[in-house]
């Protein structure tokens, strides 16, 4: 848990990967999309790239996991202030988190910062330690990811994971409206969201008790930073589906 480097960044999970075969999944899938795939994440997505049987459990759709931190409710008007990805990997029944991506954001000029909602996050927006970046910079860095992470897996797009999932993908939605960055990797409205599994398995919707019922650690001093709370939202959803895959087989 906990934040990365200040002004986000990217968190690997395993080893380094094969340097000849790396050399070969730089030149397939940098061709594939036009070069705009970055070299340094293959080595966190290792676990990715061998698994098609993941392309076919979800309907050629790829999880990821996505937090953010908000100055409010509304995505037109409150800013932005944290965005968390988390990259899901493994194989069939071995889902795991295998990578992260974290940015603070500066809010968007004009944005309504609600007291409430800061008092609640313990964000304050304009501390210069958090090293926060543009919304633009945020999401073309992690939506890039993102379709680096769709290619490797052979999926044809992601779909947004979120402990109220509809919250988290509207505010994607606006910011990327805001900053004219294109190629969204999520799909435009269907999400996953852990409320519901939740519920569904343990009883619990709130996103602590559901951790705690599942066997997950909880850390309230941390909870409320978008990527630790990306993670236990990322490790939930492992957990749930991998224990629904034991007893079920795909083709």
């Amino acid at each position: 848990g906990g934040h990365g480097a200040a002004g986000g960044g990217f968190h690997a999970v395993g080893g380094d990967v094969d340097a000849d075969r790396l050399s070969h999944l730089e030149c397939f899938y940098g061709g594939l999309v036009g070069g705009t795939l970055r070299p340094d994440l293959f080595a966190a997505y290792r676990r990715i790239i061998d698994m098609a049987a993941l392309a076919g459990r979800f309907r050629g759709f790829l999880p990821v996991v996505v937090d953010v931190e908000t100055a409010g409710f509304d995505p037109e008007r409150n800013a932005l202030l944290e965005v968390a990805a988390v990259i899901i990997g493994g194989e069939v029944g071995q889902l795991k988190p295998v990578a992260s991506h974290h940015f603070h954001v500066m809010p968007f000029t004009g944005a309504v910062l609600d007291p409430a909602a800061l008092a609640f996050t313990g964000i304050d927006p304009f501390q210069p330690l958090r090293g926060a970046v543009s919304e633009e910079e945020a999401l073309r860095n992690i939506f890039r990811a993102i379709r680096t992470a769709v290619k490797a897996a052979q999926c044809r797009r992601a779909i947004l994971v979120g402990h109220n999932a509809a919250f988290d993908l509207s505010f994607i939605k606006a910011a990327e409206k805001r900053s004219g960055v294109k190629n969204n990797p999520f799909h435009l409205f269907s999400t996953f969201d852990t409320v519901s599994l939740a519920g569904l398995a343990y009883g619990e919707t709130v996103l602590a008790k559901a951790a705690l019922a599942a066997g997950l650690s909880w850390d309230h001093e941390q909870a409320h930073s978008a990527l630790y709370d990306a993670r236990q939202t990322a490790e939930l959803f492992c957990k749930i589906v991998n224990g629904f895959d034991l007893n079920r087989e795909y083709p």
